[in-house]
C-alpha cells in the first residue's frame, strides 16, 4: 500500500521558457513582460496596466 502522507516531496521538475524565443516588454523600473516574438508589445503592456488598474490596494 502507498503512502499518501503530506510530508512526502514532490518531484521538482520546473522547466524555464527559453527567453531567447521571446520578447521583452519593460513596463517600469521593476517590472518586465515577456511575450512571444510575434505578439504586439502595446497591446501586451495595456493589458498590463488593465490588469493592475483593476487591483484593489
Amino acid at each position: 500500500m502507498g503512502t499518501n502522507n503530506m510530508y512526502d516531496k514532490k518531484p521538482t521538475n520546473f522547466v524555464s521558457p527559453d527567453l531567447s524565443k521571446l520578447q521583452a516588454v519593460v513596463i517600469d523600473v521593476k517590472t518586465i513582460l515577456y511575450i512571444a516574438l510575434d505578439a504586439d508589445p502595446e497591446l501586451a503592456r495595456t493589458s498590463y496596466f488593465t490588469r493592475v488598474g483593476t487591483k484593489k490596494l
